[in-house]
Formats: structure tokens, C-alpha cells, sequence
């Protein structure tokens, strides 16, 4: 997993509030277990019409923000079924950050697993975000995982909250199984003991 430590990016406004997973990843899209390669299929009911062409006016196909890394989300993002899918969708389009004034819960957690911030403001800070994000390509938002700050295009700044362990989990790059790899030598001394105490098994 890709660390995360600050980011300068494009952010494309998306006001909607209550975006579920199944509109993140439609349900026919779930067959996979790659991480890769769903990116094209994000929010693909919203981004393309019944015969696959895009919709012109739906945010990400706008050329400003196809390259977006940050998304300004309405309140509730990531409601919905528990399908990681979602985060995968998003990060192998290019979104490395969600700001919203709240995430469901298994999404929020499922984001930081995967290498993806998400971020609670107020919705005081998140409407001046949004009207930020609508300034198009021109207008790039920071994000400092490290000092916890979101500085907008104007140099307006918000502090967020963050868990602790999270927090260090992202910055050093670590899913489970890099947190599982950083107890390997103490996994290895383990096991060689337990050889020892039982060479039958």
C-alpha cells in the first residue's frame, strides 16, 4: 500500500449527499477479487448513459476534473452495503481522498485499509471546500496527513481529526498484512520454539 503523507491535488466537487456503495461500484462490477482495474467502473450508472458513452455533465467526465485526486462528497458517503469494492474503485481511478461531513462506517474504515484518506469537517468547512472544488482544475486543495490540515486553493485551513493508529497506518504505508509483516522476525522466533518444543507436528 502506496503511504500517504501530503497531497496536492485536483478536487471535484460532488454535493450529493447519502452516495451508497452500490452507486461507488454497481453490484454487477463485484465478480472480481483484483484491486485493480475498477476504476473504469466507478459510478458508472452516473458516468455513462444505457449504451456505455459518457455523460457529459457528471463531474469526473468533465475534463477539469478527470484527473481529480480528491473528492468534496454531500454528507453520508459511502452508506450502503460493506463491499471494499468501493475503495478499490476509487483508488484505481486516482482519488486518494474523500472530504465529507460524514462516512459510513465500514466505508470510512475500509478507506484506510486501502490507502485512502478519508476526512470528517464540519459542514461549515466542507461547503467552503465544495465552492473550492467548483473552480475546476485551477483550484488544487492540499491535504497534511503528518499536521492533520486541509488547506484550501485561498489558503484557508481546516484541522481534522484523525485516529492515532490510522494515522500511522497511512503515513508508513502499512494494510493488515504489512502490519502482520512488521512482527515478522517475532513470528519467526515463534514458530522456530514452537519446532522445537513439538518436532512432531
Amino acid at each position: 500500500m502506496d503511504k500517504f503523507e501530503k497531497l496536492s491535488g485536483i478536487a471535484a466537487p460532488m454535493p450529493l449527499v447519502n452516495i451508497d456503495t452500490d452507486m461507488i461500484i454497481p453490484k454487477q462490477f463485484l465478480k472480481t477479487i483484483q484491486r485493480s482495474g475498477l476504476g473504469k467502473n466507478l459510478f458508472d450508472e452516473m458516468r455513462f448513459d444505457r449504451e456505455g458513452k459518457e455523460i457529459a455533465d457528471f463531474v469526473l467526465n468533465k475534463p477539469q476534473y478527470r484527473e481529480a485526486q480528491i473528492l468534496v462528497a454531500g454528507d453520508n458517503f459511502g452508506c450502503g452495503s460493506s463491499r471494499e469494492h468501493a475503495p478499490w474503485a476509487l483508488l484505481d481511478f486516482g482519488i486518494r481522498s474523500v472530504i465529507s461531513n460524514s462516512f459510513a462506517d465500514i466505508f470510512y474504515n475500509n478507506c484506510f485499509k486501502n490507502g485512502i484518506l478519508p476526512i470528517v469537517l464540519p459542514q461549515e468547512a466542507v461547503d467552503v471546500l465544495m465552492k473550492d472544488a467548483e473552480k475546476g482544475s485551477n483550484a488544487r486543495i492540499e491535504i497534511d496527513l503528518e499536521n492533520q490540515v486541509v488547506t484550501s486553493s485561498d489558503g484557508e485551513t481546516f484541522s481534522f481529526e484523525i485516529d492515532a493508529f490510522k494515522k500511522h497506518c497511512l503515513l508508513n504505508g502499512l494494510d493488515d498484512i504489512g502490519l502482520t509483516m512488521e512482527k515478522g522476525s517475532a513470528i519467526d522466533a515463534f514458530e522456530a520454539k514452537a519446532a522445537a518444543a513439538r518436532p512432531w507436528v
